[in-house]
Order: structure tokens, then C-alpha cells, then sequence
């Protein structure tokens, strides 16, 4: 398999895993991409975090060859494939953490920013060079990125087809930090400051930011009321306020 899908203390792990390619999509691996976010669903875990196999690439980008001598219709479920795949990761009840390990170019850097938090490597290089090609970004790229970055960063990098280094990453917000080793253990560190709150409060808080961003102040303001409110009916949020008082930690049960 070239999605390889692992447990690690509370976590999910997936690695892509064809390094001889640099870690590139091709459309059975997007559909393994898929399965395996499926499964994650079904688990236990508290995150999942996303890597590249080897010490190159996290992903290269889709395998141009097989987009050539396809026909317009092949073209559009394709990259129908490659949104509703990565799309998964919007109703994952998990945050999700890309650890951009070397090269993210295309459909890899797509990936990354469908997750919910980006961690780089020092050597790690991103951008969206589907100009160069001919083309445009087509799993995501166009819509989530000036979301992460803003319209201005997002339509230099999209329309001049240019790549960041890790430096440049973080400092324009692409990536979230910069970090050192292996880049599993860095997913795994990063993932524990959150994995021990409520699974529930933390889907409240993601679906709250997600929100905001489609729609106007005063709008979303009423989501964040709604969800506010639900969260506190929660058992985790008596026993967070309990906690609190009592001076100790809270000892959450996801309910």
C-alpha cells in the first residue's frame, strides 16, 4: 500500500509512502487517501497526522502523467476525486496536522491545507506551481489557501507559481511553526497540547472558526452563540469549571 495508516499513542498516523516518486498522488492513492480517512473516523484516535515517507518530499503534487490524454469529463471527476477526498478532513471528528517534511507542491501542499494545523521542517519548500503547467490549482488550492494566507500572498503564489521555503512559510502564515527531527514525533508532540481537552469542545471550536470564514460578522457571531451554549452541556464543561475551582485537572470524558 502506498497510504499507510498507523496508531501511535492517541494519535492516527498516515504516511504516504512512495518516496521513489516523491510521495505523488496518483488516483489510487487518493482513493487510499480516502479509505484511510475513513478509518480514522472509526477509531478512537484524538488527531491525525499526515506525513511523507523518506526525507524529500511530504508530497510532490498529483502524477502528471496521468493527466495527459484525458478526456474533459476524466479531467472533472478527477478533480471531483481529489475535493471530496481532502474535503473529508473538513467532518474529520479529529484535528488533523500536516508535518511538511521536504517538497509540497500542487495536490501535496492541497493536502496540507486541507489539515487543520501545518508543521514544517527546516528543509521543507511549498507552493502551487500548476501555472507552469498550463493549469490552475484544482484540489483545493484556490479556495484554501488565500483563506490561510490572504487574497494578496494567495494570488502571488497561485499566479507566479513560485515556492516558499520553510522560513518564508511561517513568517506569511502558511505553516503554524517550524520544527526540529523526526516528523512524526514532532506531529506527536505538537498534537499533545490539545488532545487532552474534549473531543466534543474542540469539534465546537473548530466548526466555530470554519464558519467564520463563509459568513458575515454578525452572522457568525450567532454560530459561535449556538455553539458556545452546547458546549456547556456538556459533562466536560462541569467538570473543567469543577476543576477549576478545585484547583486540579480536569479529568474530561469526551461527553
Amino acid at each position: 500500500m502506498s497510504v499507510e495508516l498507523a496508531t501511535r499513542d492517541e494519535c492516527a498516523v498516515m504516511t504516504l509512502n512512495r518516496p521513489e516518486a516523491l510521495n505523488a498522488l496518483s488516483f489510487e492513492i487518493m482513493r487510499q487517501i480516502g479509505v484511510a480517512f475513513d478509518e480514522v473516523a472509526k477509531t478512537k484516535a484524538r488527531a491525525l497526522i499526515i506525513t511523507g515517507a523518506g526525507t524529500k518530499a511530504f508530497c510532490a503534487g498529483a502524477d502528471i502523467k496521468e493527466f495527459r490524454n484525458r478526456t474533459l469529463m476524466q479531467q472533472k471527476r478527477g478533480t471531483e476525486l481529489g475535493q471530496r477526498t481532502f474535503a473529508k478532513l473538513d467532518t474529520l471528528p479529529v484535528p488533523s496536522i500536516a508535518v511538511i517534511n521536504g517538497y509540497a507542491f500542487g495536490g501535496g501542499l492541497e493536502l496540507a491545507l486541507a489539515c487543520t494545523f501545518r508543521l514544517a521542517t527546516r528543509n521543507a519548500k511549498m507552493g502551487q506551481p500548476e501555472i507552469k503547467l498550463g493549469t490552475i490549482p484544482g484540489y483545493g488550492g484556490t479556495q484554501r489557501l488565500p483563506r490561510v494566507i490572504g487574497e494578496a500572498r494567495a494570488m502571488e503564489l497561485i499566479l507566479t507559481g513560485r515556492t516558499v521555503d520553510a522560513a518564508e512559510a511561517e513568517r506569511i502564515g502558511l505553516v503554524n511553526r517550524l520544527v526540529e527531527g523526526d516528523p512524526v514525533e514532532a506531529g506527536l508532540a505538537f498534537a499533545r497540547e490539545f488532545t487532552g481537552y474534549s473531543l466534543p469542545v474542540l469539534g465546537f471550536a473548530r466548526e466555530a472558526v470554519q464558519r467564520a470564514l463563509d459568513l458575515p460578522l454578525n452572522e457568525g457571531l450567532k454560530v459561535e452563540c449556538d455553539l458556545s451554549t452546547q458546549s456547556f452541556q456538556t459533562k466536560d464543561s462541569t467538570e473543567g469549571a469543577a476543576a477549576f475551582e478545585e484547583k486540579r485537572k480536569p479529568r474530561f470524558v469526551d461527553a
